[in-house]
């Protein structure tokens, strides 16, 4: 990798096979000026298209990749493409691939970035997954496109807004409880009335109730972090991360 970026990059640490490679990017980096210092991938979000497409651009070559990753126009839905299918942004919450060479990516700046594979390494994704995607179910209909076994998965929690940081209301509190009332202990009081929720913990019961239960990652708050990670909570005007997973048959 170039070493400029290298060390801006998050590689996941878990057991993924060989031909599995994955990603987040961080904040640092880049040629985004305020408030989407630095490296912004998004080009929804008001930033100089220029400025992101050279983001793009710099992303592509410090990973090497030599097909232009799945770009989504994401909604908060559940809807999962083929990345081979996308040939320019398309409304989708999740890409999966058995394609070699074609990266599958979600961008966030607080929502959950989860990335999936499979223990032989023929089969991957990415889910962005905020509480609204959640609560969809994103992760069910990205494991079911998958068709491999739960217990032959293997997922890793990217960067997300951080359980002390998340306050919300009693409507996202009970829409989680409706689909299971363990997930009341995802939720606890914040000082100001309201419910501070823990995406990462939500994820984990969703992925470990569809029976995937090797899962890794979930030890990042975007909103706590500011020189690292881009937060819309914490800016609202910001720039997006983005989580990248393919395959690589070397």
């Amino acid at each position: 990798m170039n070493e400029l970026l290298s060390e801006y990059l998050l590689v996941p640490e878990w057991p993924a096979p060989a031909t599995v490679r994955a990603v987040s990017t961080t904040r640092r980096g880049g040629d985004g000026l305020p408030p989407y210092d630095g490296f912004n991938l998004a080009g929804h979000v008001g930033d100089d298209p220029v400025r992101v497409a050279g983001n793009r651009r710099q992303l592509a070559a410090v990973l090497g990749l030599s097909t232009e990753p799945a770009w989504l126009e994401q909604v908060h839905g559940i809807h999962a493409v083929a990345a081979e299918t996308v040939s320019a942004p398309v409304v989708a919450d999740a890409a999966w691939t058995r394609e070699p060479g074609r990266p599958c990516v979600v961008m966030t700046a607080d929502c959950l970035p989860v990335l999936l594979c499979d223990r032989a390494g023929t089969v991957v994704a990415a889910a962005h997954a905020g509480w609204r995607g959640l609560a969809a179910g994103v992760i069910a209909a990205t494991v079911a496109r998958l068709e491999v076994p739960p217990v032959e998965l293997l997922a890793w929690l990217g960067p997300a807004i951080g359980p002390d940081a998340f306050e919300v209301g009693e409507e996202v509190r009970a829409a989680f409880l409706a689909l299971d009332a363990g997930n009341a202990a995802c939720f606890r009081p914040s000082p100001a009335g309201r419910w501070l929720a823990d995406l990462y913990e939500l994820a984990r019961r969703q992925l470990r109730g569809l029976g995937v239960s090797a899962v890794y990652g979930g030890e990042f708050c975007t909103f706590s972090e500011p020189e690292r990670f881009f937060s819309y909570r914490r800016e609202n005007r910001t720039g997006r991360m983005a989580s990248l997973i393919w395959l690589d048959y070397g």
